[in-house]
């Protein structure tokens, strides 16, 4: 079993794991440490817990429950893939703790829950402005509400909340070159992080990692057009950690690469230039 993390926040961690078991392999027995969905992105295998065998395929989720123990088998197709969130307890209680969920085992692969776990991957592999973190909490939501049957009524944005969001955006905006996690922006507006993201997201229409993007994006248009440093020197400067993440993002965004965005918007600047008689 090989494992890579992805994300590590005080509330949520994200890692991948791939497992290199051989057919009857003799299983041994594990423990889940805290609460956490894999999705599985590839292959198959067995488990069990609390007395129950499972057969989780691509699409599948494996949830596990603190202190409890289980067993993976792999008795048909070997080799497999998933994706894992790690939820802290606090985290957990915002989101719902409802045993009923977090005591199934596992879920199959339901269109509801797929379509979230392939979110996350895109997340996971840069073609998604979404947060890692974002998503997996969408997706415990999401879980929670398939379980239970029982879809939790959206509450009427408050005005405070409205406020908050409002607030937090323009912080947001003008500390986008700084690291920026959504621990420190629900910290600035003073909630916790579940709920910081679903009133951000309700009052604004994007969640506060696209917000974050966006506003560096928006700086580096700006810094393209109008300012001489190189576009690597850009790409950090407005908050990106590499030049090839930046390229990428930019590109989804703006249909071209940040060095033809330059010379198209000086282009037009020297067309206005040259019909208004100015230099």
């Amino acid at each position: 079993m090989s494992a890579i993390t992805l994300l590590q926040r005080p509330s949520i961690t994200v890692s991948r794991f791939r497992c290199t078991a051989v057919r009857g392999e003799k299983p041994f027995v594990e423990q889940h440490r805290c609460h956490s969905i894999s999705f599985v992105r590839k292959g198959s295998f067995g488990y069990q817990s609390r007395g129950r065998s499972h057969e989780l395929v691509v699409g599948s989720l494996l949830i596990g429950q603190p202190d409890t123990e289980f067993v993976c088998t792999h008795d048909h197709v070997c080799g497999d893939e998933c994706l894992s969130f790690f939820f802290a307890p606090d985290l957990i209680q915002t989101i719902g703790d409802h045993r009923e969920t977090w005591e199934i085992g596992a879920a199959p692969p339901l269109a509801e829950l797929m379509v979230l776990g392939e979110l996350a991957q895109a997340a996971a592999d840069g073609a998604s402005d979404l947060g890692l973190d974002e998503v997996g909490q969408l997706l415990a939501h999401r879980l929670v509400e398939v379980v239970s049957g029982k879809a939790r009524k959206q509450a009427a944005v408050s005005a405070r909340d409205r406020r908050r969001a409002v607030e937090t955006a323009l912080w947001i905006n003008a500390h986008s070159h700084e690291e920026i996690e959504l621990e420190d922006a629900a910290a600035q507006a003073g909630v916790s992080t579940f709920h910081f993201l679903r009133a951000f997201s309700a009052v604004l229409g994007v969640t506060p990692h696209q917000y974050l993007l966006r506003s560096r994006l928006l700086h580096a248009a700006r810094l393209l057009a109008d300012d001489e440093r190189s576009v690597t020197d850009i790409a950090y400067d407005v908050g990106f950690a590499d030049l090839s993440n930046f390229v990428r993002t930019f590109r989804r965004a703006a249909g071209t690469s940040p060095l033809k965005f330059r010379q198209a918007s000086r282009g037009v600047r020297k067309i206005f230039q040259e019909r208004l008689g100015v230099n």
